[in-house]
């Protein structure tokens, strides 16, 4: 259990590409935790029968709110204007 109460916690938006190609979207307080649990296979129904490879983007939000509506936009996009969206918020790790 966490120290920071929910409400100061921030929330992020992220995409994964699958080994089929195609773009996963969610939201999560911890980015790496939940690639983990996609790639295990216990993470959402879509990423269980189309693995994910690597992630491509993240941004970040303030609360769950805002990335809940921010995945809603994101999924809206064409497959192409995802991909530029990705661009733009190219992941790159911690070290």
């Amino acid at each position: 259990m966490s120290d920071v109460p929910e409400q100061e916690k921030s929330w992020f938006l992220y995409v994964l590409e699958c080994s089929d190609g195609s773009l996963y979207t969610g939201i999560t307080v911890d980015v790496e935790k939940r690639f983990a649990v996609h790639l295990s296979g216990k993470g959402a129904r879509y990423t269980r029968s189309r693995p994910p490879l690597r992630i491509l983007a993240v941004t970040q939000h303030e609360s769950r709110s805002t990335a809940s509506r921010a995945e809603h936009a994101v999924k809206k996009l064409t497959l192409e204007k995802k991909r530029i969206f990705c661009t733009e918020n190219s992941y790159i790790k911690s070290p």
